[in-house]
């Protein structure tokens, strides 16, 4: 896709949208339907891409759905690429407060398509200009909250297409064996964490790379047969049914497109590769081959079939796409787009694996986010940032704002064996609002650690709805989201994660949670009401109670909550 520049589109046409001018070209027409509220779509189906400006007053950060710095770029950054396997095509430009100045989103979520976004210098204006093979382009100029406008463009997306619900049991609380484990693994030390897993509130179990080798080189070598480890895994489904008495569901890690040098089939499918990855030690298997997706179908299907797997945690899908565009097609294929034969690769394990398993759960991660992957995907994780609480919290709430019907869940949280306890609370409030999965040894952790986890992952549990499912706010996009919020007509939770003071929604809330992630104890609650005041430390043993009236200013510990119950009626 050739990659338009500001100031050279040809033969152009210019469209009013608001108060923008829209330049198309290719002397393509277009057709304008407002939405109400300064919210336009424009249908330009002949076009390839598009180009307007916005005045660059107030504006805070440039927000897109690639996680990263939010700085204003200038005219000249190159622009964020989007396709079925990697990126959505939406960015927004976020005013003082969280106010939408501009933000675009487009129709086609399977692309390839772009959207870049820059500073004019000599006009101080910013410049979009969104790229793609014919486009449908939402404009969202309302100056709402960008919260509000990005959960409107999921919705937007959601509409055409009707993905399937997620299971609820994807929305709670989970425990890895990759950071905790890696390649160590076996069916003894698996079900050994499981338990204790259990006990500590987590629902279902992912275990990772390892199962399929005895080889502990940390490459992809051994990937691409998908058979277990016979001496660590020599009863897959045996295994599988102990850990489903302990009340957990069990999820097996697959990189679908690697075949690595030393699996029979890497000789098997010579000639229908994309690629060899010599740092992986394996090369990209080509979906656009018919037999290439029933190999894959068949053997991750395998896992649900016969062992009973509840789930799959299907890893990689970005390494499809080959930079530099598409290889030819070799003899055989039944497609021309790789795009086009994961798709078909995905709708064929989709179809095979909802048979055996209607509540099946499958995780995807940053940076396959596109809502093309919404109807075979309704798990998404946060792209590795292993023992980085901060980066953590802004890739979640990142995919929270686009994310539509899927759960969001953290990247596998982690910590030193002599964390304080306090810490390792911070590490699980960094993830409130996404699912929580936790790769540590449970078996050395100290009874402090246990504590805060356990704390978290109930609070987690218990205030799902509201966390997961109502609305969401979250505060300073260019600061990394020092404040976030998520509301219903009942329940108030607000995570402070810098000294800032908290101010409350007017409305009749019966309860409010506050979790402190900073080192500052004094948390201030602006609002008008008289409530209870519980605080609890990062291990939920409470250390005060009190009345307060709001406003008010309470002692609450690092890694600790404070919870407000309204006392009356409401404001």
């Amino acid at each position: 896709m050739q990659i338009w520049q500001p100031h050279a589109l040809p033969e152009v046409v210019t469209v009013p949208v608001g108060d923008v001018a829209l330049s198309l070209d290719n002397g393509t027409a277009a057709m304008v339907t407002p939405l109400g509220g300064d919210v336009w779509l424009v249908e330009a189906p002949g076009a390839g891409a598009a180009q307007w400006r916005v005045p660059c007053v107030s504006a805070a950060a440039y927000w897109t759905p690639n996680s990263g710095t939010r700085w204003i770029p200038p005219i000249w950054t190159g622009p964020r690429a989007s396709r079925l396997t990697s990126g959505s095509p939406v960015a927004s430009l976020v005013g003082a407060k969280g106010a939408n100045v501009c933000t675009v989103a487009l129709a086609d979520v399977h692309g390839p398509t772009g959207i870049t976004g820059g500073l004019v210098e000599e006009t101080g204006e910013f410049a979009f200009t969104a790229q793609g093979e014919g486009l449908t382009i939402l404009l969202d100029l309302s100056g709402r909250h960008f919260a509000e406008v990005l959960d409107d463009v999921a919705g937007w997306w959601a509409a055409a297409q009707e993905p399937p619900a997620t299971p609820y049991r994807a929305r709670l609380p989970v425990y890895s064996t990759w950071y905790s484990m890696h390649q160590e693994l076996d069916e003894e030390g698996v079900e050994r964490q499981a338990r204790l897993a259990a006990g500590l509130g987590c629902a279902t179990i992912i275990v990772d790379d390892g199962w399929q080798t005895a080889d502990r080189a940390r490459g992809y070598a051994f990937c691409g047969d998908w058979a277990p480890n016979p001496v660590a895994f020599p009863d897959p489904a045996a295994h599988v049914a102990r850990v489903h008495e302990l009340g957990l569901a069990y999820m097996l890690w697959y990189a679908i497109p690697f075949v690595g040098k030393d699996n029979e089939a890497f000789e098997r499918f010579a000639g229908k590769t994309l690629r060899y990855l010599d740092l992986m030690d394996a090369a990209v298997l080509d979906p656009r081959h018919p037999d290439v997706r029933a190999f894959l179908t068949d053997r991750l299907a395998r896992a649900v079939e016969e062992w009973g797997m509840d789930g799959l945690k299907v890893d990689f899908v970005d390494r499809f796409a080959t930079p530099g565009g598409d290889p030819a097609p070799s003899e055989g294929a039944d497609c021309a787009s790789v795009d086009e034969g994961v798709r078909l690769l995905l709708d064929e394990l989709d179809v095979r694996l909802r048979g055996a398993q209607p509540e099946l759960l499958i995780e995807y991660r940053q940076p396959y986010t596109s809502p093309g992957l919404w109807r075979f995907g309704n798990m998404v994780r946060a792209a590795d940032c292993p023992l980085s609480s901060q980066e953590n919290r802004q890739r979640t709430v990142d995919l929270r704002l686009i994310a539509g019907p899927q759960a969001v869940h953290a990247d596998m949280i982690m910590w030193h064996p002599d964390e304080s306890a306090e810490q390792v609370a911070v590490h699980l409030i960094n993830a409130l609002f996404s699912v929580p999965q936790i790769s540590v040894d449970l078996t050395t952790q100290r009874q402090d650690q246990l504590d805060a986890v356990g704390f978290w992952l109930g609070i987690s549990r218990e205030h799902l709805r509201t966390l997961q499912l109502g609305a969401f706010r979250p505060e300073q996009p260019e600061h990394g989201y020092p404040l976030v919020r998520a509301y219903d007509e009942h329940t108030v939770v607000v995570a402070r994660y810098a000294a800032l003071p908290v101010d409350l929604p007017s409305g009749d809330w019966s309860e409010v949670l506050v979790a402190n992630a900073d080192t500052d104890p004094r948390v201030t609650v602006y609002g008008e009401a008289e409530a209870e005041a519980v605080v609890h430390d990062c291990r939920g043993r409470v250390v005060q109670e009190a009345k307060v009236s709001l406003p008010a200013t309470v002692s609450v510990p690092m890694g600790g909550l404070l919870r407000l119950r309204r006392v009356g009626g409401g404001s």
